[in-house]
């Protein structure tokens, strides 16, 4: 009888195969995603600048279209006010009264203007009073609202504030002991103590000032409404580099009475001209 041949079936160890290393490329993309919804998490809980300056890299990567965000002082939510940026700050600002309840009422009672100080915030009054009760200091609650909603925003920033107060021209009875020359002084007051309780540093308002009447908006019309009015005004921050702040903060320092000195260093005489003299005092 023929023998069968033994066969010996022997199977190779291991396991995986061409499909061993896939888990690892499904835990790199679970990675990733969980790194995204982190960003993502974090930029919801931001400043307005960092989400804007975050935006910009990804429409512009060098940076050089627009010159947004912050220079991560502080909290990382303030910005250098200078000349070039203070449209933006206007820009951030008109954007941000949107937002109020009454701003379609209010708009045309609130301009800004770049000036050669800075960034000029007029709240003016109407007949019926905008801002203010009618011949008085007391906010009414559109000047609440306002003046909150720009200490916030301005308080966020390095600068330094300035606030005044202007009236109209209607004059007081005679014998009033109360003028218009302490009406604009305590409105301005009145809109400090309100900005500093709701955003606005104490060291940064640096002067409320009253004008009275001196400065009308409206000199042909010198009784007009629009007279009365509230004046913010957002300092440039001078960063030493800047010719025309270094000229600008000359002239402001003049007008308040510092002249700048005459006095030259004496310079001592050259050698030709010192001896010449000698030469002439030698003579009999």
């Amino acid at each position: 009888m023929e023998k069968r041949p033994i066969i010996i079936l022997k199977k190779k160890g291991g396991h995986g195969g061409h499909h061993g290393g896939a888990w690892k490329v499904a835990y790199a993309d679970f990675v990733t995603a969980m790194m995204a919804l982190f960003i993502v998490l974090w930029l919801l809980n931001t400043s307005k600048q960092i989400q804007e300056a975050v935006g910009g890299y990804f429409k512009d990567p060098t940076g050089t279209s627009k010159k947004v965000g912050s220079n991560m002082l502080g909290a990382g939510e303030n910005f250098v006010l200078t000349r070039d940026n203070m449209p933006k700050l206007k820009e951030q600002l008109q954007q941000a009264m949107k937002q109020m309840n009454d701003f379609e009422k209010l708009k045309s009672h609130i301009e800004m203007t770049v000036t050669t100080e800075g960034l000029r915030i007029e709240l003016s009054e109407s007949a019926s009073g905008t801002f203010f009760n009618s011949g008085s200091a007391k906010l009414n609650a559109d000047g609440q609202q306002t003046l909150i909603m720009l200490a916030a925003e301005l308080g966020k920033l390095p600068n330094q504030i300035s606030i005044e107060g202007h009236t109209d021209s209607q004059p007081y009875a005679p014998s009033a002991a109360y003028g218009n020359w302490e009406l604009s002084a305590d409105r301005a007051n009145a809109a400090r103590r309100v900005m500093q309780a709701n955003g606005i540093r104490s060291d940064q308002v640096t002067q409320v000032r009253g004008f009275a009447d001196q400065r009308l908006r409206k000199p042909e019309a010198p009784l007009d409404p629009a007279n009365r009015r509230i004046s913010l005004i957002v300092q440039y921050l001078l960063t030493g580099n800047s010719d025309d702040e270094k000229t600008s903060a000359r002239k402001q320092a003049e007008s308040d009475g510092e002249k700048p000195s005459a006095a030259k260093e004496a310079q001592p005489p050259a050698p030709a001209k010192l001896a010449a003299e000698q030469k002439r005092a030698a003579k009999p």
